[in-house]
């Protein structure tokens, strides 16, 4: 990037959108953005309870330590993905970010692509005092201690991004119990609520998600953010999901 140069990330503020509708609205902007008919952008939302499994498909079953009938019966959806990692959990009250991203016009690779990512997770944790650190050699995600606050799943076609990451701020810890998380056994989950403690009051979940959406553009190498409410850009979840 020249310097001096304007470099602007729109930032889709979505929700709470369905796993499903969510895989489709990005299936339909990364054609798009290798097109060219669209710009580089990310996808900020929450899921309703969603169990996700990553590309490694007989790893990731393994680690889900449930049946699929008993994660319906908890509300849970299950989806097979061709995301990296391993299996996860998707919920309310989980920051979620979906950048579509062409790496080639960043001039990043995968490696610092994916540690832009850590980078983002462990800068908003530190705006609420909490040390973060990426995972030990074979641990994705950002970790406090050896809890384990933010996952990483990412897919690269061709250069251009999808799938992202989750933040905890204050989910369920209790849906995590029916994984072992990203394949980690033996480490524990945390969330942002839990390691300020109780006395600290956080602000509103949506505040939070545009602090995640600010440093992953800044660390990213943008400018400048750009947000739309789901207002402007909800349409276009029905939109993919009908010409799917």
């Amino acid at each position: 990037m020249s310097g001096g140069a304007r470099r602007v990330l729109e930032a889709w503020r979505l929700g709470v959108v369905k796993y499903g509708e969510a895989l489709q609205l990005q299936e339909r902007l990364v054609a798009d953005r290798k097109a060219g008919r669209v710009g580089d952008l990310v996808l900020s939302l929450q899921h309703p309870p969603t169990y996700t499994l990553g590309k490694r498909r007989e790893k990731a079953e393994r680690n889900l330590l449930a049946p699929e009938a008993e994660l319906r019966a908890l509300g849970a959806e299950l989806h097979r993905t061709e995301r990296g990692g391993d299996v996860t959990f998707h919920g309310p009250r989980q920051a979620v970010l979906y950048p579509v991203l062409s790496l080639r016009s960043l001039g990043l690779g995968a490696r610092r692509y994916v540690e832009g990512l850590e980078s983002a997770m462990i800068q908003v944790a530190a705006l609420h005092g909490v040390s973060a650190r990426p995972g030990d050699p074979g641990e994705t995600g950002v970790w406090v201690g050896d809890r384990k606050i933010g996952a990483i799943g990412v897919r690269i076609s061709s250069g251009f991004t999808w799938h992202g990451l989750a933040f905890n701020i204050d989910p369920d810890l209790g849906y995590f119990e029916h994984i072992v998380p990203c394949g980690i056994a033996g480490k524990g989950v945390t969330s942002l609520r839990r390691e300020v403690g109780d006395g600290v009051e956080l602000p509103a979940d949506g505040v939070i998600h545009d602090q995640l959406v600010r440093c992953l553009a800044t660390t990213l190498g943008f400018t400048d953010v750009e947000f739309k409410d789901d207002c402007e850009r909800g349409d276009l979840i029905g939109a993919a999901t009908t010409q799917s």
